[in-house]
């Protein structure tokens, strides 16, 4: 099964903890798998935690957190090396590719060096459904601020660019970031783009806006575009609560 068109959910969210394990996937995962459209079996689910170096505590506790679920987990690495010999194959077996937190920085330099960006493209055409949480979500979008380089936040602007937006995360519950996010988008630093309270994502078919989702009752999505004169336009969108 497939997405019937390139569908990314990016988001803040999608985690969270678990009762028997460290983490459980919440609503914003079971809303990526949804829009995967899989029926009759489990859903296949790729992880990649490239911006926690690849870290196995990580992806052992992502892998747990599947368990519970009832999905077929996989992961992609990079370090020390690849752990599959053809990355871009891998990820068009999958029905969701999840991408976990981190540098953003280090995941889209050593993406590029893999060639898994390219990979990613391929797996969004054919319908698998990319998602993940803060750095998993910046990645897909032309660039986003982060902590990538130090407690201040600076922007990141070389995003793989599958979404013409930029992306801001954790919107409501890190100080630096709304302030920045809309100064960056003033100074035409960084592209419009939409942002994501902790708790809620924004869906995108093709490279057109779709919708957003939120995981608990006070979550809100938002859209920052550049004033003509000076300054942002910030709009708070309709928001579906799942």
């Amino acid at each position: 099964m497939a997405a019937d068109s390139p569908t990314i959910l990016a988001t803040s969210g999608g985690l969270r903890g678990g009762v028997r394990t460290r983490y459980e996937f919440s609503p914003l995962t079971e809303k990526a798998v949804d829009l995967a459209g899989v029926t009759g079996r489990a859903p296949r689910i790729c992880f990649l935690a490239t911006a926690q170096g690849d870290n196995p505590v990580v992806l052992h506790d992502l892998y747990a957190a599947a368990q519970v679920r009832g999905f077929t987990a996989s992961h992609v690495s990079l370090v020390p090396m690849p752990n599959v010999d053809d990355v871009e194959g891998h990820l068009l077996q999958q029905d969701v590719v999840w991408v976990y937190g981190g540098s953003v920085a280090a995941l889209l330099a050593l993406w590029r060096l893999h060639g898994v960006d390219r990979a990613m493209r391929a797996a969004w055409l054919a319908g698998v459904v990319l998602t993940g949480v803060s750095a998993g979500s910046i990645c897909w979008h032309t660039g986003g601020t982060t902590d990538s380089f130090g407690p201040q936040l600076r922007p990141v602007t070389d995003g793989l660019a599958l979404v013409p937006f930029a992306n801001g995360v954790h919107y409501d519950s890190e100080p630096q970031r709304r302030p920045l996010f809309q100064r960056l988008v003033a100074d035409g630093i960084l592209d419009a783009g939409y942002a994501t309270d902790d708790g809620a994502g924004v869906w995108y078919r093709g490279t057109e806006y779709a919708g957003s989702f939120a995981e608990n009752d006070s979550a809100a999505t938002y859209f920052v575009t550049r004033k003509s004169s000076d300054g942002v336009h910030e709009t708070r969108l309709d928001v579906e609560r799942l």
